[in-house]
């Protein structure tokens, strides 16, 4: 559920008219819903309150700062996977001993930073990362957290993209190979092993995917312990899928019931790191009509938000609901359309043949289920700025991100002198 209804035809984010925010703030904006951001992560705190479980919200799908403190204030860890998603999650209050860094491609600089912190543990993806590790941890005197990030092959049934947990994937380590990965770790002088990690996709809408990783992951947490190894945390990752369209996923007690009724005869602390579930239907992107066009073939509704701001229309095909923001008839009447953005690239669309209000110049468009991945990968491309973010609780509302000035486009770069 999220707050985003509409009253008397028009759409409200919880007690605020989303049309009056669009007036004061200007579109194209990435509009977020607090009570909803709130309600998500309780959802799944609450789902889990049955077993140990550090719920670690994954930074990646939305790393607003406003975004992070409301979960940091939640008592939420951090699941991290670059040096800049440490930084602003310490900057918004997250506890290191909290935080959980992933990711196959940590660098040196950025290693010593989490340790320097403190972290939690580092999930290592490789055993070139495991002495990397080793050797900076040496470097600072201290014993690095670590976890191994095992490949389980579980097929998530999710778009090839987002597919993580594969032997085709370049996430972890495989099954087979993890068991020297862990004899190595053992004898590393300044590697402290503190558990096992999975992560096998994004976006799953199934529960079974789920089931089967964590029977492989078990039945190598007692082949580890063989070798003399005690697992105290197992890191199951996140990955469970919300409804863009029709998809019915499962509701996060569901998840819970089938992780917990699998762990109930382990002594083991649990770590979910749920994202996308959390602030993907927490959050919308509006934007403005500019223009209609009809084509030989299909009509065309210009808008003034791209790719740029929104990707995963263009690199996924993902749905994304199309809803106006004032409705103007009990019975919107729709037609077959693209929306489409400013980009100057065929693949810059919204919404592609698809059946949408007959939208008109300066209407009001809202692309829901926009809160994860949305602001996170957008970018500069021709030199368009990034879209604002604002925040509504109740019945106010602040703007969380300043809309992007035409002087921040040059920020640090420089003509040189032989020019």
């Amino acid at each position: 559920m999220n707050h985003f209804e509409y009253r008397q035809d028009e759409l409200f984010c919880e007690d605020v008219p989303v049309k009056l925010i669009a007036k004061k703030v200007g579109t194209p904006l990435y509009l977020y819903s607090h009570a909803t951001l709130k309600r998500h992560f309780m959802a799944f705190y609450n789902a889990f309150k049955g077993i140990k479980t550090l719920v670690c919200y994954s930074a990646k799908a939305n790393t607003n700062l406003a975004v992070l403190k409301l979960f940091a204030d939640l008592g939420s860890g951090l699941d991290i996977v670059s040096g800049g998603e440490l930084y602003k999650g310490l900057k918004a209050g997250f506890k290191p001993e909290k935080i959980v860094y992933s990711g196959v491609g940590k660098r040196a600089d950025e290693i010593d930073l989490a340790l320097e912190t403190g972290i939690l543990m580092f999930n290592a993806e490789s055993i070139e990362e495991l002495e990397l590790i080793d050797q900076r941890a040496g470097l600072t005197g201290v014993k690095a957290p670590v976890a191994i990030r095992v490949n389980p092959d579980v097929d998530p049934k999710t778009h090839p993209y987002i597919s993580t947990g594969m032997k085709k994937n370049k996430f972890g380590i495989t099954a087979k190979a993890s068991i020297e990965a862990y004899k190595l770790a053992k004898s590393l002088k300044h590697i402290d092993i503190k558990g096992i990690d999975c992560h096998i996709g994004s976006q799953i809408t199934q529960l079974q995917p789920f089931a089967d990783a964590l029977e492989n992951v078990k039945t190598l947490i007692g082949a580890i312990k063989t070798i003399g190894i005690d697992i105290e945390y197992l890191d199951i990752g996140g990955g469970l899928g919300i409804t863009y369209d029709d998809e019915a996923p499962p509701l996060p007690d569901e998840y819970a019931k089938i992780i917990i009724n699998r762990l109930k005869d382990m002594d083991i602390k649990l770590i979910i790191e749920p994202g996308r579930a959390i602030v993907g239907n927490a959050g919308i992107l509006v934007t403005k009509t500019l223009y209609r066009k009809s084509g030989e073939n299909k009509e065309f509704i210009i808008v003034d938000a791209g790719m740029n701001d929104l990707l995963r229309p263009s690199i996924y095909n993902a749905f994304h609901g199309v809803n106006p923001v004032v409705k103007k008839n009990k019975e919107e009447q729709l037609i077959k359309a693209d929306i489409v953005g400013p980009i100057c690239e065929s693949g810059d669309f919204l919404a592609a043949d698809r059946y949408v209000p007959d939208f008109k110049s300066g209407d009001l468009v809202a692309i829901m289920s926009a809160g994860a991945y949305g602001f996170t990968m957008s970018s500069n491309y021709c030199s368009r700025l990034k879209p604002a973010e604002v925040m509504v609780k109740k019945d106010d509302f602040e703007i969380i991100r300043q809309r992007q000035e035409y002087e921040e486009l040059i920020k640090g770069e420089s003509i040189p002198l032989f020019l």
